[in-house]
């Protein structure tokens, strides 16, 4: 059953600091300390300007399940819809947890966190659904579809972004 709507303009808003991510050393070249690190604003371009998000849901006996989607950055929350009958839809109904992957392998964006199901305002699902049909041609999601489920908005535990391993760097979101 979706969740009553959240408010807009939070989830990717506010990043905590910027800090390296774990890494075995020296395998990937990242540096414990020093260097230059990916600023917030290559990930907010890069979740905008993606076509295709991959993402990532947990399935019966925790198997892994990948799958692209269509997504929109509105109001620094990024949103994907999916049939409830799909696989990825299943999965999230049975538990949240996901990853979400720009398209990129070179400009790389990665968003650990959960796909919570979204219920929008009819001003809200307005938005949303312009932001769709403004990214992708002959695309006019009518919003009424989302009332009983389809939409997800991901809520960031940590996000990674990196061009090459010296620039890699990591937001964890308390």
């Amino acid at each position: 059953m979706p969740r009553a709507e959240h408010p807009l303009g939070g989830a990717f808003a506010h990043p905590p600091p910027g800090e390296r991510p774990i890494s075995p050393q020296p395998s990937y070249g990242v540096p414990t300390e020093g260097g230059e690190m990916m600023p917030w604003t290559f990930v907010a371009e890069r979740l905008q300007a993606s076509r295709n998000y991959w993402v990532v849901t947990v399935g019966p006996g925790n198997r892994p399940h990948t799958a692209p989607v269509w997504g929109v950055l509105v109001a620094d929350d990024l949103f994907f819809e999916t049939s409830s009958t799909t696989r990825k839809a299943r999965n999230l109904a049975r538990n949240p947890a996901a990853v979400v992957h720009t398209e990129s392998g070179d400009e790389v964006v990665i968003v650990e966190g959960a796909a919570i199901s979204f219920r929008p305002s009819e001003d809200t699902g307005g938005r949303i659904a312009r932001a769709f049909a403004g990214k992708y041609e002959a695309y006019e999601p009518d919003p009424a579809d989302w009332a009983d489920g389809g939409l997800y908005r991901i809520e960031p535990r940590v996000v990674f972004a990196w061009r090459d391993m010296p620039t890699a760097t990591c937001w964890r979101f308390r």
